[in-house]
């Protein structure tokens, strides 16, 4: 959504870095070129204004003036006017002290409330929480048994009384749903109201009514960001005839402008709580402001990627699998195959790439991933037989045009997969040995280090220890080195002996020695 707003920000300082100090132009042209780029991207004009007016007066202080590197001081200024401008800090639900926790959605039709709905639950029972959804939309067509197709996809229970279609009350609805979350022991209850294609006071008078009956711990706006300016209008005639305390995006993977995040919260003033990225129950999460801000600039978002690999990879079998990886033995197609399908859970390749940062420069590259050519690799390795799979050097000609057929591919595609997996292979077996540098584990060549201990001089003699006798280089007026004096067995822990210039005096008998104190 936000991507023309990316590259438009991530163009304009490109051109900063290469200044090594800036003048009064350099920060007027940027400044302009950055409210150009927020007026493209559809967001409210007073909020441009703000924005523009913070990044220039505080580009002109002396944090840039005195930065080493003013460029990166104004790319930190914009970061942080965006943070300050998408709500500062991550606002997190408040829970009733009292169970049940109500939660109330309310915004226009076609929003996405009652998928969002759905989304909820799901989010709450990973929080390890137990969520009931009330069916109050008792207006528009098979709201109703949408709402219960959610709820059970997500694996929450819902309270659905009235059959809909026009026909219930949809206060009363909301006000008996209470007493049933206690019966029932749950601890959310989240109440899908009506909504309507546009403002108007049938629908503000039953929001309200129905947030007067069950009086929620939070009222949650619901507004598509995909509406631009209408957005903002719409937010804020809620604002005023219901009232709400939190925000939440949905189809954030749309490909409209963005501009709407970036209005609403500095127009209401109610935190971005919840953002929907995607038509799957799994694609929503609380909304990070730092995290977002850091995605438009093209920093990447390494946080949320660790938090989905958190949800996705088992410790125990994460940390089994690492040892394999790090031997560079045992690792066979079946566990390749497994930490694909690992992967394959956490979301569309291209979404976790392009949280990586700098990515944003190579989105036609991303573009060109297609998640089905993972499918295919997984087909392949599941036409092998687990013979195969644990020991693919037995995969020949015959056993190849097999594995082509069973998957639906070419010989020509089952031959690339053998010979990347061996590649993989011998490189994992590298990084395991050190990769033959030295001070890293297991590195270096310990034979050619064994052989050079053993190694003899150019005359065939070994080279001796001694440095006496080294000093000599090996020659037999070696031998002619006195030794040194010997010690008495059990004294000094040098073998017997002392080193040179510490030699015994002639007739020196130890056992006459007196240590202090003793007669």
């Amino acid at each position: 959504m936000f991507e023309t707003l990316s590259d438009r920000l991530t163009s304009v300082f490109s051109s900063l870095r290469a200044k090594g100090r800036l003048s009064e132009a350099d920060i007027d042209a940027t400044c302009r070129e950055i409210r150009i780029a927020l007026l493209e991207a559809d967001v409210a004009l007073p909020v441009v204004r703000a924005f523009v007016a913070h990044v220039k007066e505080r580009s002109r202080g002396a944090e840039v003036s005195q930065a080493l590197n003013p460029a990166q001081q104004v790319v930190k200024i914009v970061n942080d006017e965006l943070i300050d401008i998408l709500g500062g800090e991550t606002r997190r639900l408040r829970y009733a002290k009292t169970p049940p926790t109500v939660i109330m959605l309310a915004g226009l039709q076609g929003a996405g409330k009652t998928t969002l709905a759905g989304k909820l639950a799901r989010w709450l029972r990973e929080q390890g929480h137990v969520p009931l959804l009330v069916a109050a939309d008792l207006q528009r067509p098979n709201a109703v048994q949408q709402l219960s197709v959610v709820a059970e996809r997500a694996g929450a229970a819902v309270y659905a009384p009235e059959p809909g279609n026009g026909v219930g009350d949809p206060v009363q609805v909301a006000r008996t749903s209470i007493e049933h979350a206690r019966r029932q022991q749950h601890d959310i209850v989240v109440i899908d109201t009506a909504g309507r294609l546009g403002i108007d006071q049938e629908l503000m008078k039953q929001a309200a009514d129905i947030r007067d009956a069950v009086s929620p711990d939070e009222v949650l706006f619901v507004v598509d960001a995909m509406i631009g300016q209408d957005a903002v209008t719409t937010a804020q005639a809620f604002m005023e005839g219901v009232g709400f305390d939190g925000v939440v995006l949905t189809k954030l993977d749309g490909d409209a402008r963005g501009g709407a995040a970036l209005s609403v919260r500095h127009i209401t003033g109610k935190p971005i709580m919840f953002a929907s990225t995607g038509e799957k129950l799994e694609d929503f999460d609380a909304f990070h402001p730092d995290r977002m801000a850091s995605r438009i600039l093209d920093m990447g978002d390494i946080l949320t990627l660790i938090e989905q690999a958190q949800k996705t990879f088992d410790e125990e079998q994460a940390a089994k699998m690492a040892g394999k990886l790090t031997s560079g033995e045992g690792f066979t197609l079946e566990d390749f195959l497994e930490q694909m399908m690992m992967v394959r859970k956490m979301g569309p390749i291209k979404n976790l790439l392009g949280m990586m940062p700098g990515m944003g420069q190579m989105r036609d590259q991303l573009n060109q991933i297609d998640d089905r050519d993972l499918d295919r690799v997984a087909a392949i390795i599941r036409s092998m037989t687990p013979g195969e799979r644990a020991d693919p050097k037995i995969i020949k000609g015959s056993r190849r045009e097999r594995i082509a057929r069973g998957s639906g591919v070419t010989v020509g595609e089952v031959n690339n997969l053998i010979v990347r997996f061996f590649d993989a292979q011998k490189m994992m077996k590298r990084v395991a040995g050190g990769m033959g540098l030295p001070g890293m584990p297991g590195g270096g060549n310990r034979k050619a280090a064994a052989k050079a201990a053993q190694k003899k001089n150019k005359k065939g003699r070994r080279v001796s220890g001694d440095p006496r006798k080294a000093a000599l280089g090996g020659k037999k007026d070696a031998e002619a080195v006195p030794e040194a004096p010997q010690l008495p067995p059990g004294l000094g822990g040098l073998g017997g002996k002392l080193p040179p210039g510490l030699e015994l005096p002639p007739g020196f008998d130890p056992s006459k020695l007196r240590l202090p104190g003793q007669k």
